[in-house]
């Protein structure tokens, strides 16, 4: 089975398989002096991945909106990430102005072990927050810090997913691993997890985290593509094991920080769907069922 062979092929390929559009679970808009600083640290990671990373889509704010309604990209998750006390507020603020002037943008959250943690999740989950993002490696902070026990508590309870990037790649982080992030599951085991990356490069555990709990899930972002198969590739046995949690998979690209285009992670999602256990209901499922039901759409 093959995927769009460029950007301007999506929207019909998308059509083809059924869909009236994606849903994209895993993507980033950020104030833009943030944003600046995120395009800054990917020009330099060479020097510490031995790979580069041109961003494949450093267009203005306007021009990657429009792009990915030229996509056929129907909904989305609009993440951000604080890496320090007081700065989840303003950028949950900022989400959620930019939510209510993007039609196709859902109201996502974030938050930082602080003391004023629980309150303002609690709030966003009173203002029918769809999402929220935790990224262990970029604010370098344990998951297991008991300031935040009672908001991964509440976030369970409400039953609204939350994007982990618990693992080592693309860099390790004083609390990366998903053995660290797996005791946050063991005193939480009903909350809606979604494993950034699949885990990467931990592949094996993420999938027996899913396996084991049955709210986990794991996105697609970067997973399976040429970029990311030369750094930290897929086990051999990828597809077997996805036919096991097949409504557990979710489409994440990482747009617009991505060094390729976005049509290249669809060939991915695509290249496992030619599995005969998996095929388009799979696909379908990835590129929209699955992610629509974690927003609630």
């Amino acid at each position: 089975m093959t995927g769009p062979q460029r950007d301007e092929d999506i929207a019909e390929w998308v059509r083809s398989l059924g869909l009236d559009g994606l849903v994209d679970l895993h993507l980033h808009f950020l104030p833009e002096r943030m944003l600046t600083k995120v395009w800054a640290y990917f020009d330099q990671v060479e020097e510490r991945i031995g790979v580069s990373w041109p961003v494949w889509y450093r267009q203005q704010e306007d021009d990657r909106i429009a792009l990915l309604e030229s996509f056929g990209v129907q909904r989305y998750a609009p993440l951000a990430y604080p890496h320090k006390p007081g700065m989840a507020e303003w950028l949950n603020g900022w989400l959620g102005e930019f939510a209510q002037r993007v039609p196709a943008a859902v109201r996502t959250g974030t938050f930082y072990p602080e003391p004023s943690a629980a309150s303002y999740v609690d709030d966003l989950l009173r203002a029918d927050v769809r999402s929220f993002k935790s990224h262990v490696q970029v604010g370098a902070y344990d998951p297991r810090d008991e300031l935040l026990d009672p908001v991964w508590g509440a976030i369970a309870d409400a039953g609204v997913p939350v994007v982990v990037h618990a693992g080592h790649g693309p860099e390790r982080g004083p609390f990366t691993g998903l053995d660290v992030f797996g005791e946050v599951l063991a005193r939480h085991p009903r909350l809606v997890a979604v494993l950034a990356h699949a885990g990467m490069p931990d592949y094996e555990v993420a999938l027996e985290l899913v396996e084991r709990y049955p709210r986990v899930h794991i996105d697609t972002t970067m997973v399976g593509v040429p970029f990311t198969e030369k750094l930290m590739a897929l086990p051999a046995n990828w597809t077997d094991r996805l036919a096991g949690i097949a409504d557990r998979v979710a489409l994440g690209t990482d747009f617009p920080n991505i060094p390729y285009s976005y049509a290249t992670q669809l060939r991915a999602i695509a290249g496992w769907a030619a599995d005969d256990r998996l095929g388009e209901d799979f696909l379908r499922a990835v590129l929209h069922d699955t992610p629509a039901r974690l927003l609630r759409l």
